[in-house]
This record gives structure tokens, C-alpha cells and sequence, in this order.
């Protein structure tokens, strides 16, 4: 019982300690503190990577999340809407040097396993300079990398 304790308090540090980190790799831009700070303080930045929305579907979304609890005046909720709608919405392209795994599997389709290669790549190398050095990643399907290349930004 006592490993199983000592298991959970550290995947519990380890997931408080990777929050700066994860709003670290948000997009700089108006709204990246009260994002940070609102909505990542609550669940990992995934949650909205993976989405494309719209701006009204972001202020829905934003909004059931006060429901639920988020804190933030009207003024502050707007500027996450627009941040979000700016970052993550409807055609907004997939950072490749800071997506998370499931933003790189949702959104541009690949499998969890190549997904996995691109983050471990990163971590490895540092970021992805072009398409081309994209394509050198090991486990990256060429075919489903062309598909996806116009979603992608490096």
C-alpha cells in the first residue's frame, strides 16, 4: 500500500510541477498569462490544443467552464475567448516545436505512436526547423506528413 502512495504523490508533483511548463508553450500573444493562469490551472493545455473553434464555440466553451467553476471577470473571459479563437481556432495551424501529443494526433491525424515520435524528437533535437526535417523524424508516415503539411507550422 505504502508504493502505491508514494507512486500517486509523485505523478501528483510531477503534474503540478509540468503546468508552468505547459503554459510556457502556449503561443505568445494577448490572453497567454489568463490562460495560463485559468484555464491550465485547472487541466492541461490538450484540452484546448486539440480543438479548432470557432469564436462563439470558444465563449460557449469558456463559459461552461466558469459554470463549472474558472475564475475570471467578463473582461478576462473575452480576451481568453479571443486568444483561444486567434490560437486555436477554425484553420488556426499546429505549432509542431510545442504541440502536445494529442494536439499532433487530433488535429493532424497521426497515430499515437507517431504523434509520440514528434514530441520525443523535439525533446531529443530541439525544434523542428522545416517540412523536410519533419520528414526525417523516424515513425513519421511520408504520406500522411503531406497530407497534413498545410495544418503544420514550424
Amino acid at each position: 500500500m505504502k508504493p502505491l502512495a508514494v507512486c500517486l504523490a509523485l505523478l501528483t508533483l510531477s503534474a503540478l510541477a509540468a503546468d508552468p511548463e505547459d503554459a510556457a508553450r502556449l503561443p505568445d500573444g494577448d490572453g497567454k498569462p489568463l490562460v495560463g493562469k485559468v484555464c491550465i490551472d485547472c487541466h492541461g493545455s490538450g484540452n484546448f490544443r486539440r480543438a479548432r473553434l470557432t469564436a462563439d464555440e470558444w465563449a460557449d466553451s469558456v463559459a461552461d467552464m466558469v459554470d463549472r467553476g474558472a475564475k475570471a471577470s467578463p473582461a478576462e473571459i473575452d480576451t481568453i475567448v479571443a486568444y483561444l479563437a486567434k490560437n486555436f481556432g477554425r484553420g488556426a495551424l499546429v505549432r509542431m516545436n510545442t504541440a502536445p501529443l494529442v494536439e499532433i494526433k487530433v488535429v493532424l491525424g497521426f497515430t499515437v505512436p507517431e504523434s509520440q515520435a514528434v514530441v520525443d524528437y523535439r525533446e531529443k533535437y530541439g525544434p523542428i526547423k522545416s517540412f523536410d526535417d519533419f520528414l526525417k523524424i523516424p515513425g513519421i508516415d511520408p504520406a500522411k506528413a503531406e497530407a497534413a503539411h498545410p495544418k503544420m507550422s514550424f
